[in-house]
């Protein structure tokens, strides 16, 4: 694996349909009985969503729905478990078989323009002193074709459809397998994931455009940490957007 040190133990609870597996992942965390690495997995979702409130197509059997419940020891930097999700699951669509995916900022995995998969980093009533985070992620594995109203929205794809053909059962050791090593990295070792993320994306030596906030910039990139993507501009200044501001990242 690329990322370094222990990978973070799992406990996997299966269901068969939910509304949300990260709905059940906060339900366990409200009643006190969810651990750091427990990960809900459902055959199907009827609720399932992405960010900036987007649905998620969760068909029977088709898609790989997981969430993972993380609670460490102290807060980690949202922006660090979104790459870190977003690194793994780049990484298993790759190991099974879809060489050409990549990512899109923050962390959506794409075949050319259609997305392959999402991430949710989802954390409520956040407590210093006991934190916890949800890290929803929808891979679509077996999909032969998606809902029309879904097809309107946005192109979509599934490794099916991408010419890889696996069975979820290998789809989630994959992505499990990749998930332990990377959200273990965002909790202890934050420098090297934002490293690695550069590598994947290859934004080095390129100009960015750069969307944050209300503001589009456009500059050369010079580095990512977790206090924001920095790019030098034509004019030679150092532009730093905080991430949590930064919307969309294209290299022009």
């Amino acid at each position: 694996m690329n990322a370094a040190g222990a990978a973070l133990r799992l406990r996997v609870f299966e269901h068969d349909v939910v509304d949300s597996t990260s709905e059940r992942a906060f339900e366990e965390l409200a009643a006190g009985r969810a651990r750091h690495g427990d990960v809900h997995i459902a055959r199907e979702q009827t609720a399932g969503r992405g960010r900036r409130g987007a649905s998620w197509a969760s068909a029977r059997d088709l898609g790989l729905y997981a969430s993972v419940v993380l609670r460490p020891t102290r807060p980690v930097h949202p922006a660090a478990l979104t790459i870190g999700a977003g690194l793994a699951t780049l990484e298993a669509a790759r190991d099974l078989g879809a060489l050409d995916a990549r990512l899109k900022w923050p962390n959506d995995v794409l075949v050319g323009a259609a997305k392959l998969a999402g991430i949710l980093v989802e954390t409520r009533g956040l407590d210093l002193a006991a934190p916890h985070y949800v890290v929803g992620v929808g891979l679509n594995v077996r999909q032969r074709d998606f809902p029309a109203e879904l097809l309107a929205q946005r192109a979509v794809t599934s490794l099916a459809l991408c010419g890889v053909e696996c069975t979820l059962e290998r789809a989630r050791e994959t992505l499990l397998t990749r998930l332990a090593s990377r959200l273990e990295q965002a909790v202890a070792e934050a420098p090297r994931l934002c490293a690695d993320y550069v590598a994947a994306t290859q934004f080095a030596g390129h100009v960015l455009e750069v969307e944050c906030g209300e503001e589009h910039v456009a500059g050369v990139f010079v580095e990512l940490t977790l206090r924001g993507l920095v790019v030098r501009t034509a004019e030679g200044l150092e532009r730093r957007c905080a991430l949590e501001h930064v919307r969309a990242v294209r290299i022009v």
